[in-house]
């Protein structure tokens, strides 16, 4: 996919990945409205990104915030053409202290989010590929703990083991209406994440900006090439 001119939702668009997918799109091109719960977040962000950038405030757990969010980019842009589904939180610790709120939330904002999201983009690129014949992408940024469980992590574990779970079985369902889904799996990268879920994470962690460039390679890709899983781990997590 060429990338400029291209409509891009991201999720989570205000901090760490979803900033750093917002800066590398931005810079092909690309017209990206950012969904964030932060008003605040979402000034910063567009003070630093400017006219490429179109700040919408959304919680994506709540139903009705996504329906006006996105019926904002259709009005605005008449189509959408990726949807990154970047929006997550953790909340780690041992099984036996985890609050219901925590497991609640983390269902809410990593599973349900993407799903209310996905829902009305399929959509309408299932509308697009009617008639471009080539309907759009949607990726959804999953985590390394979606492959490997870990103590302390179950909620999170099972919110990820669940996100490439909906990713494989929502590819198949949709590659033959022209729609690419990819989830990509990083290790450890270096954003505020790890410190509010509970966690310091690797000493020596991958850059934000490196999983952003994989993300554009992932989106330009030939037409008929799907990458549909992408895994990244930092080559020396210790130092």
């Amino acid at each position: 996919m060429d990338l400029k001119g291209k409509t891009v939702v991201i999720t989570g668009a205000t901090e760490g990945l979803g900033l750093a997918f917002a800066h590398r799109l931005a810079a092909r091109g690309a017209r990206i409205f950012g969904l964030a719960r932060s008003a605040h977040g979402l000034e910063r962000a567009k003070a630093r990104l400017g006219a490429a950038f179109t700040p919408l405030q959304c919680d994506v757990t709540l139903e009705s915030d996504v329906r006006a969010a996105f019926d904002a980019v259709t009005t605005n842009e008449g189509r959408i053409d990726v949807l990154l589904n970047n929006a997550g939180i953790g909340r780690f610790g041992p099984v036996d202290e985890l609050q219901t709120r925590d497991w609640t939330a983390q269902v809410e904002t990593n599973l349900t989010g993407v799903f209310l999201c996905t829902r009305l983009a399929v959509a309408r690129m299932k509308a697009q590929n009617a008639r471009h014949g080539f309907g759009g992408h949607i990726i959804n940024i999953a985590s390394i703990a979606g492959l490997v469980g870990n103590p302390n992590l179950s909620a999170y574990n099972a919110t990820k083991f669940g996100l490439r779970g909906f990713s494989e079985a929502l590819m198949k369902e949709v590659r033959a209406h022209g729609i690419k889904v990819t989830c990509i799996c990083p290790g450890s990268v270096a954003t505020d994440f790890g410190k509010r879920a509970g966690s310091g994470g690797a000493p020596n962690p991958m850059r934000a900006e490196d999983i952003a460039s994989t993300v554009v390679h992932v989106l330009e890709a030939p037409p008929n090439y799907l990458i549909s899983e992408v895994v990244m781990r930092p080559l020396r997590p210790k130092g």
